[in-house]
């Protein structure tokens, strides 16, 4: 497959014949990219930097070589350039619709398990609560029980028998 190398070449090469400035080319691009990146690209010795296809080299590639039409006074290099890019331009379309559809599949799935989680979550706040309640009800019965003894063994204490010295 074609590399991002003989691709720049191939825009320096237009460039060149076309006779165009930065500021053409940033107009050509719609300016989607700065004239810095523009100048990058087209500096000597830029092709064998690496640039992000995507966001660099595509806009150039769609507004210098035209890659949606292939005309006839094109020579082979120009229209196997074209051909070539179009066709990685239209696997990168399919894989980006790809990845929204992969994106959207995980976010359902990523919804349906919080929907799960906060349910199961919900279920077991509702069991701590009833835990909590007996826990509260223990407590309470532990407490009257404590209270109880407390009570008999003041009345022990208190008891006339006890006070005599009388077993």
């Amino acid at each position: 497959m074609i590399d991002t190398r003989e691709i720049i070449l191939k825009l320096k090469e237009v460039k060149k014949e076309r006779n165009l400035s930065i500021n053409d080319i940033a107009n050509l691009t719609g300016n989607y990219l700065s004239k810095t990146t523009i100048q990058r690209v087209f500096a000597d010795g830029s092709e064998n930097t690496s640039f992000r296809y995507e966001d660099t080299i595509r806009p150039l590639v769609k507004a210098l070589l035209d890659v949606d039409t292939i005309e006839d006074s094109d020579d082979m290099d120009t229209k196997a350039l074209k051909s070539l890019l179009k066709l990685k331009i239209q696997r990168i379309e399919e894989l980006e619709n790809h990845i929204k559809e992969e994106k959207i599949k995980n976010l359902e799935k990523m919804e349906n398990e919080r929907k799960q989680y906060e349910a199961h979550i919900k279920h077991l706040e509702e069991q701590i609560a009833i835990k909590d309640k007996r826990m509260d009800a223990q407590a309470e019965k532990f407490d009257r029980k404590d209270a109880q003894y407390t009570e008999l063994v003041n009345r022990l204490l208190n008891c006339h028998c006890c006070s005599k010295g009388d077993n």
